[in-house]
């Protein structure tokens, strides 16, 4: 599926999930959480997610930090894991999570291409800018956008508004970027033009929008919109 990309002028992406590994803190851990790493960091970020849907539908915004905090909390308690480890030091983790490989190279050809890049992410300001610092992604990115300016979490409409305005880019000339499938959606469905990363060969959904383009690692993004190696 590669669909018209004609006419780009913008690229944008998620940052947790699509730009950096949200599993990073667990991994960097492992020796202290041992066996239960792995469910801990599922569990941790399946709350995360949920809870930013909640708030929204609830209109009981917090940021980022907060409800990352919140999600952190269940899944300790809900791994059993709340007395054996130190919550402090998986929260600050999440300040300098691990960039994937190919995020660094990507966001190079594409503005080598002359296109824009820029970060739209549900993080609060101080996260983003700790991990776009600690991944060395700073010069690479035009701007690093959070919802935090519309005060509610993506996919809601106003979230995405965010994007064009601040970067005087129509919606459809922009090229929306995310591993989660519906913020995928939710940004196909503002009217961007979307490549779904399916980095771990997920399901597509089913939503009333989609992705234009579905790739499976970012070095597939610059050709997919013509630009050269």
């Amino acid at each position: 599926m590669s669909g018209d990309w004609t006419g780009i002028r913008a690229c944008v992406f998620d940052a947790y999930g699509t730009l950096f590994d949200v599993h990073s803190p667990a991994a960097r851990l492992r020796d202290r959480l041992g066996e239960k790493a792995g469910a801990l960091s599922a569990v941790w970020r399946t709350k995360q997610l949920e809870y930013t849907w909640l708030r929204s539908l609830m209109r009981r915004h917090a940021d980022f930090w907060q409800v990352t905090g919140e999600a952190l909390d269940f899944a300790l308690a809900d791994t059993g894991l709340a007395d054996r480890v130190d919550r402090d030091s998986l929260m600050q983790q999440y300040l300098t999570l691990d960039a994937y490989p190919d995020a660094g190279p990507a966001l190079d050809r594409l503005r080598a291409g002359g296109l824009s890049t820029a970060i739209l992410s549900n993080g609060a300001p101080e996260m983003l800018a700790a991990a776009v610092g600690s991944a060395g992604l700073d010069s690479r990115l035009d701007a690093v956008l959070s919802v935090e300016d519309a005060g509610i979490y993506k996919p809601d409409p106003a979230t995405y508004q965010i994007a064009v305005d601040r970067l005087s880019v129509p919606a459809g000339d922009i090229c929306f970027v995310s591993t989660n499938a519906w913020d995928a959606a939710g940004a196909a469905s503002f009217g961007m033009r979307v490549a779904w990363l399916n980095r771990f060969g997920r399901t597509p959904e089913r939503l009333p929008a989609g992705p234009q383009s579905t790739i499976d690692g970012l070095d597939a993004l610059p050709p997919l919109l013509g630009l050269a190696g």
